[in-house]
């Protein structure tokens, strides 16, 4: 069987907090952990979008809308649906795998992982991963 859930692929995913969220998966693990038995990722996402600018809007009002909100959790693969987009964002230095079982590692993981897709939407690339999804 092919595999199609690779690190880089851009996820929506189906159930829980961050239901209806746009994730990027930084690493998979098909086989399961001792932890975990079933196929499950390592995903990066946007719990909060930034907001539309307008041209009227002063520096310090634009500055507040492009700010983003960051989660990294381990999800089930039946929980999550694969698009056919990859966002280019290098977040496997950034989002490891004991960053999630340690709270101050996640933290730090989880501002740098902002850093880096702040990054992303002020080059203007990519827009369709920043806007939000309407159901």
């Amino acid at each position: 069987m092919v595999k199609f859930l690779k690190a880089n692929k851009v996820v929506i995913l189906l159930s829980g907090r961050y239901s209806g969220k746009k994730a990027v998966i930084v690493k998979t693990y098909d086989d399961g952990t001792s932890g975990r038995m079933y196929g499950h990722a390592l995903v990066c996402g946007l719990a909060k979008e930034p907001r539309r600018i307008r041209r009227k809007d002063s520096k310090k009002k634009k500055d507040r809308k492009t700010k983003i909100k960051t989660f990294i959790k381990l999800v089930n693969y039946n929980h999550m649906m694969p698009t056919r987009y990859a966002l280019d964002v290098d977040l496997k230095n950034v989002v490891t795998s004991d960053a999630i079982e340690n709270s101050t590692k996640k933290a730090e993981a989880r501002k740098a992982a902002k850093d880096l897709l702040e990054d992303k939407f002020k080059t203007g690339k990519n827009r369709w991963f920043f806007s939000k999804l309407y159901f």
